[in-house]
């Protein structure tokens, strides 16, 4: 990237709300796909897992040229009729590299880029200034066009900020400090997400065959996630929220990774094993005693997530 350093997403902690107000900024947690994009002559976009990404958001690309050139954190959404974001409607474009396909897409489901830090502007870098400074340089940039826009903080308590997000159907809000650096790479409970739906990423391990309706094709997927010593554990199994064409596509996806063995400690009997490199998204009510996710529903693929940053937050 000419110029511009390389900057690792700082990610946020799974939490509650703080205690004092005192000290803390809130925003909206956006339920979309995180994206630093680094802007020059033209513009550069990394997946969270450093992915180049670029290619399939073309209507974010007239953000660029700038002058001096920036980084930027953000996350792409796409809205619905509502004004609520959807992960579902990002679905078919996430995995397109075709052209013409992602040119089609793109204007049947035209996204946002949600601008919400500035890392970097010109050859200086701001991640060790504080939040609040960072968010003050971001909104004087002026970035506001068809389809970038830098979201407002938050007025009010936290517990009426909170409430409002669930009222309005949001997925959550994060809670920043404002004295907080960007900590390139790194969770930091200095950012902390607190959810009104809760979600959990998971590494596909195998599936379950299917019977009626769908005979002949996947009917359960088989999850995992890593434990707080690392360790890749079974946590359930998910059977709804799938399309036809979801499960066309998954099947594709996890034939060529059958493998004999599993790669969790999971007793499940007509299980077809796969290699843990693909990630998902679901969302459900609890997790039980033994570590299952409860009433588990499909949300769709994660390709900027790797598996092997797939955890359990450490307070379930």
């Amino acid at each position: 990237m000419t110029g511009l350093p390389h900057y690792a997403a700082m990610l946020a902690t799974p939490g509650t709300l703080p205690r004092e107000d005192t000290g803390w900024d809130y925003e909206v947690k956006f339920d979309g796909i995180r994206a630093i994009g680094y802007i020059d002559d033209r513009l550069r976009l990394r997946s969270r897992n450093d992915k180049d990404i670029t290619a399939a958001w073309p209507e974010l690309a007239d953000i660029a040229p700038a002058r001096p050139p920036f980084v930027v954190d953000g996350e792409i959404v796409a809205f619905t009729a509502d004004g609520r974001t959807s992960f579902a409607a990002l679905q078919p474009r996430m995995h397109q590299r075709h052209a013409g396909t992602i040119r089609s897409l793109a204007a049947a489901v035209p996204v946002t880029y949600m601008i919400f830090d500035l890392l970097h502007i010109g050859d200086r870098s701001l991640i060790d200034l504080p939040y609040e400074r960072r968010r003050d340089l971001l909104e004087q940039l002026n970035l506001r066009g068809p389809h970038w826009q830098v979201p407002p903080r938050l007025d009010g308590a936290g517990a009426q900020v909170l409430a409002e997000s669930r009222r309005l159907g949001l997925e959550g809000i994060v809670c920043k400090r404002r004295d907080s650096p960007y900590l390139p790479g790194r969770r930091s409970p200095l950012w902390t997400k607190v959810k009104n739906i809760r979600d959990q990423e998971v590494v596909v391990v195998g599936w379950r065959p299917g019977a009626g309706r769908r005979a002949g094709r996947i009917g359960s997927l088989l999850m995992a996630a890593h434990d707080e010593s690392g360790q890749l554990v079974y946590i359930g199994n998910v059977g709804t929220g799938f399309t036809r064409a979801t499960l066309d596509d998954l099947q594709a996806r996890l034939d060529p990774l059958r493998r004999p063995a599993p790669a969790v400690d999971a007793d499940v009997k007509d299980a077809v094993w796969v290699a843990p490199e693909l990630v998902g998204e679901v969302s459900f009510t609890e997790r039980t005693g033994d570590g299952r996710l409860r009433h588990p529903s499909w949300r769709g693929l994660r390709p900027d997530k790797s598996p092997q940053d797939v955890e359990l937050p450490p307070s379930q």
